[in-house]
């Protein structure tokens, strides 16, 4: 069976994300990049539905931790696209720090 693979670069949007004081008041900039490996073309996976699902679960969900973030999106990836076989996604958040990029990324086989 081939294997296919969705690359989302940059996917790039404003919310509310973190610990600290500042970051629960002030939506900061936040940035997903993902790849989502699967097999069947005739199912394929849409992206830009992707796209709009991960904004969305970010943004309303408002999330302390960036790695609650990312197993809720593992979670609804997962359940929505049941054909994906590997799962890389990272966030970042490029302006909380001023001389570092940070965030956190996951890497899964299913």
């Amino acid at each position: 069976m081939k294997t296919y693979t969705i690359i989302i670069e940059d996917l790039t949007f404003k919310a509310i994300l973190g610990l600290l004081e500042k970051e629960r008041n002030e939506e900061q900039i936040v940035v997903v990049n993902m790849k989502i490996d699967y097999e069947n073309k005739t199912e394929y996976i849409d992206y830009a539905k992707v796209c709009d699902m991960v904004q969305n679960k970010i943004i309303e969900g408002k999330y302390k931790l960036i790695e609650d973030a990312i197993d809720d999106i593992e979670v609804m990836l997962k359940q929505e696209f049941s054909q994906i076989k590997k799962l890389y996604l990272s966030i970042k958040k490029p302006e909380i720090l001023k001389n570092a990029l940070v965030g956190v990324e996951i890497l899964r086989n299913y």
